[in-house]
């Protein structure tokens, strides 16, 4: 393992207004759960799980009722007790379309979880996280037991903390309150990897959660606080601020011989390993001054965004409703879609807070504050030319898939060009084309 830089951080990037204080402060608890719940067969990357049950049949808390058809897909479980009521193909958070198992909630709660393991191999580990239908739940949702089966062996494994989104609080609120828990799934992680060292990446506006961490730390498993900056949560940025790793273009960070994981992932790894809870619950934050009832929430898989609007009273001077941060999250058009296990907040933000963002889109100045604040070092201004000229070709040598499509190149620009827009057009044409 290479020494850790003195300085935690990576080169470029922006800084935001965290806007955290409207709901940092306030503990999880555990959000209504309606009457009828409608849970997506599709909350990760890969191939959606097929259904495992029929319209009629009785269920409970932990009954499988999604099975992963493939290596990149994942099990869905119910998140309450009652009766499969139908299925239907509605829009998810992202756009998407599809299909989802409704359930009509008795209320009783009636749990049927999985044995617990009591002899941790990496097998049964990787097993059990499979299992489970574990992702990654900082919101990239890709099945985990993908990433603990790496292809070339790895040496770290890094757990990201850092929550860099501005409002998001739901991470921040498992150090404080679950940081034993934390580290146990950490521990099983390292079992599953084969790996010595772990790092727990927190970012230094989070001091409470750093020292929260610190009591548990050990030699093997340490906690590092990284100097506040957006997207330090990135993969390839995390790897680099933590151990000055530099992940390759098209390269995976196991390809350096690192693990990335969402500190949510290793609690909800816990979980499974030693309660034989399945993925069906995850803690979500509600924030922004558009609702009058913000806070931190564990919500049960399948809720709708009307229903959490309802609870935490949204106000009519609400301009924009956000699923996931407002740098990389997705604006939705209306409360239909339902909670999943990637669903890390819902944010309803006045015309006060997007106003900066809802500022006429001008003509490119030239003046390349997007290349000069790119993580990735690519020249957005330059790629979105190619895209507007449908030249695949001049987008690919531009290195349009490094995009993390993160929004800073977006966040910086003075023309508001729709950057990020152009970066996501830029990659569906490269595929279509076969560039």
């Amino acid at each position: 393992m290479e020494k850790i830089a003195l300085k935690l951080t990576f080169k470029r990037g922006v800084h935001p207004a965290g806007n955290k204080n409207i709901a940092k402060d306030i503990p999880l608890s555990e959000f209504p759960t309606p009457s009828v719940v409608s849970i997506p067969l599709s909350q990760h990357i890969g191939a959606p799980a097929a259904p495992a049950v029929q319209v009629g049949d009785h269920v409970s808390v932990g009954t499988l009722i999604g099975r992963s058809s493939g290596f990149v897909s994942a099990n869905v479980y119910s998140s309450v007790s009652g009766t499969v009521k139908e299925f239907i193909t509605k829009r998810t958070a992202i756009g998407t379309k599809a299909n989802h198992v409704v359930i009509e909630n008795d209320g009783l709660y009636q749990e049927s979880f999985l044995t617990p393991l009591t002899d941790l191999t990496a097998e049964s580990v990787k097993a059990r996280v499979a299992e489970a239908g574990i992702v990654g739940m900082g919101g990239a949702t890709f099945p985990t037991h993908v990433k603990l089966s790496p292809r070339t062996p790895v040496d770290v494994l890094i757990i990201n903390a850092a929550e860099c989104e501005p409002y998001i609080t739901c991470d921040y609120r498992l150090c404080l309150e679950k940081t034993k828990e934390i580290f146990e799934g950490i521990k099983a992680m390292m079992v599953a990897l084969g790996v010595k060292e772990a790092y727990i990446g927190v970012e230094d506006n989070k001091p409470e959660a750093i020292r929260a961490l610190s009591v548990f730390a050990t030699q093997d498993i340490r906690v590092v606080p990284l100097i506040t900056k957006y997207p330090q949560g990135a993969e390839k940025q995390l790897i680099y601020s933590i151990t000055q790793r530099v992940v390759p273009e098209g390269a995976l960070p196991a390809d350096v011989g690192a693990v990335v994981d969402n500190v949510h992932t290793a609690y909800a790894i816990y979980e499974a390993v030693f309660l034989g809870k399945p993925s069906f619950m995850r803690a979500m934050t509600v924030s922004g001054k558009g609702c009058a009832k913000p806070g931190n929430f564990w919500v049960r898989n399948g809720v709708t965004y009307q229903d959490v609007a309802s609870y935490c009273e949204l106000l009519p001077e609400t301009e924009k409703v956000i699923s996931g941060g407002p740098m990389m999250g997705f604006a939705q058009s209306d409360l239909l879609p339902s909670t999943g296990k990637g669903t890390s907040s819902l944010l309803f933000l006045t015309k006060e807070e997007v106003a900066e963002g809802d500022k006429p889109i001008s003509a490119c100045i030239n003046c390349a504050s997007c290349a000069s604040h790119c993580p990735m070092r690519l020249m957005p201004m330059f790629i979105e030319r190619a895209v507007d000229a449908e030249d695949a070709a001049a987008a690919k040598k531009l290195h349009a898939m490094s995009c993390l499509e993160c929004g800073c190149c977006a966040y910086v620009c003075p023309a508001r060009r729709p950057l990020v827009t152009s970066m996501r057009r830029a990659k569906k044409m490269i595929k279509e084309k076969g560039v």
